[in-house]
């Protein structure tokens, strides 16, 4: 199954931390071409050398997701050099943490540009290549916040939800270009959106009092996910949810979504508790 990205060509936002860079990783120790797409430039590049150093092939690569000329410029200056694109993973995200009432107008249009205008302007800027190839992957980061009931990350769980609606729209149409559509959905993974990402925030939990929440739910190591994810989307499948525990919330979404707001109601009080051992400021 490892040999099945050999020689393939990958362009991965949000690459230079979290599972951005264990996919770079793994699809470099299986045989691919990476792009390490990320605003912060200096880790990315750092990554690329290091995989390059294994004897991998990587570049990075400034991008600022928010941005449709910066994402264009970059796929362009990326399928110049390597030829095309055969796998794009739109990973890019943030986290802003807090309840609805204490979120603003900024805090809005960053988790919706980032999150899901991030995802748009990649498929924008990778779909026509991808069509007039014949070929492609697109895998669309997510998240199990886009399949169940999720409080007190109310920007997030929307942007996911709109990217799994929007993913499954798209793996429809682009089955007649011969592009594949897949949609990842972390459940916990151990990485920095655990506390929002390095461009993410939270109004009021403490990033500790997050971590000890984020623990308690069995995170998994970014390198495990990264590996059993690709086999997924290698497989071509449509909604990839790894941990497969977590697909147990998924079908109780499906089944009883009563049930599963009384789930996510006991979620919320954790939350709650937990802003209250944050000291206020």
């Amino acid at each position: 199954m490892g040999s099945s990205v050999s020689g393939k060509i990958a362009f991965i936002t949000g690459g230079a931390s979290g599972i951005g860079a264990s996919l770079a990783s793994t699809l470099v120790d299986r045989g691919a071409e990476v792009w390490i797409a990320d605003r912060q430039f200096e880790p990315a590049d750092e990554l690329a050398q290091r995989l390059c150093g294994r004897g991998g092939k990587a570049y990075a690569v400034e991008l600022d997701v928010r941005s449709y000329p910066s994402f264009e410029q970059a796929v362009a200056a990326a399928a110049q050099k390597s030829g095309r694109i055969d796998y794009l993973f739109n990973n890019a995200g943030i986290g802003i943490g807090g309840e609805i009432d204490s979120f603003t107008l900024d805090d809005w249009t960053d988790i919706i540009d980032v999150n899901l205008r991030g995802v748009v302007n990649g498929i924008q800027a990778v779909y026509p290549l991808m069509i007039r190839q014949g070929s492609g992957h697109i895998v669309n980061t997510a998240s199990m916040a886009g399949l169940v009931t999720t409080v007190g990350q109310a920007g997030y769980t929307a942007t996911k939800h709109a990217v799994v609606a929007l993913s499954k729209a798209m793996r429809l149409e682009a089955e007649h270009h011969g592009v594949q559509v897949s949609v990842l959905c972390p459940g916990v993974v151990r990485t920095p959106i655990l506390t929002g990402g390095e461009y993410g925030r939270n109004t009021n939990v403490s990033d500790e009092e997050l971590l000890k929440l984020g623990e308690s739910l069995r995170p998994m190591a970014p390198d495990v996910f990264a590996r059993r994810a690709l086999d997924a989307v290698v497989r071509g499948h449509a909604i990839i949810v790894v941990p497969r525990w977590w697909k147990a919330l998924w079908y109780l979404e499906r089944l009883s979504p009563a049930l599963s707001m009384r789930v996510a109601k006991i979620a919320l009080k954790r939350t709650r508790d937990a802003a209250s051992k944050t000291p206020q400021t």
